[in-house]
């Protein structure tokens, strides 16, 4: 099994062409595995974890309501904002700057076949990150990602999940909302949960921003430490030690 990870921060790019990106790998991991299959082989299959921020843009699972996005095309121009339908699970969620949004492209053959643990491990992984920082994050019951005050009238998310897999390879992954301008996700019922609130990391610190970068390095240690991983670091972010 290739524990290895080849971790990619790809900046602030367009969420097209990074979905694009994603599908690429996510088919070259797929090929690999059929090929291995058909011809009795055993090459190791990689893995890719991707950092991104995207430009404002809103996106929609395949099993989201489109009634959950609140404006037309006249006012998502208005607010330089794009629109996707999309491949992932769950419902619409907001993508933007101050997000850190990462997507695992992992073959999961390569560390367990449980598509529930793999969220509850990125779920866990935003969970130790936040308590660095002194904030105590959880779980809510049948809603994927990750909350604050949960069963109190303050519930709030700070990280949304939707993933993709086949033939346990993943795709897409979380948005965690760091320096997020919350104002854009009043354009739309988050997740589809009505009556529930978001928050940011540099809001509930009471801070006018926080650091990405060092945010990125505590989310990457924990992400080791749980799938048992490693890192081979392409460009700026440099893997855990």
């Amino acid at each position: 099994m290739n524990k290895q990870i080849q971790l990619e921060d790809l900046g602030n790019r367009d969420y097209k062409a990074v979905w694009d990106y994603q599908e690429t790998l996510f088919k070259s991991i797929l090929d690999l595995k059929i090929q291995n299959r058909r011809e009795e082989t055993n090459h190791p299959t990689p893995n890719y974890f991707l950092f991104v921020e995207h430009p404002h843009v809103y996106t929609l699972g395949k099993s989201g309501d489109i009634t959950n996005l609140l404006i037309n095309e006249e006012q998502l121009a208005a607010k330089n904002a794009t629109f996707y339908k999309i491949n992932r699970g769950g419902d619409i969620t907001y993508h933007g700057p101050g997000q850190i949004v990462g997507y695992p492209i992992l073959d999961l053959e390569n560390f367990f076949t449980d598509i529930h643990k793999y969220l509850r491990l990125l779920e866990e992984m935003i969970i130790l990150t936040l308590a660095d920082y002194g904030i105590k994050a959880e779980r809510s019951p049948g809603e994927t990602g990750v909350w604050l005050d949960v069963g109190t009238p303050f519930a709030r998310k700070i990280c949304a999940m939707g993933v993709r897999a086949s033939r346990w390879v993943t795709m897409h992954g979380f948005a965690f909302n760091v320096n997020a301008d919350l104002g854009y996700f009043d354009n739309i019922v988050p997740c589809g949960i009505k009556e529930k609130a978001v928050t940011s990391l540099n809001v509930e610190l009471g801070k006018a921003q926080v650091d990405e970068a060092e945010v990125k390095q505590k989310l990457l240690e924990h992400f080791k430490v749980l799938f048992e991983a490693e890192f081979i670091s392409l460009n700026s972010v440099q893997s855990p030690n």
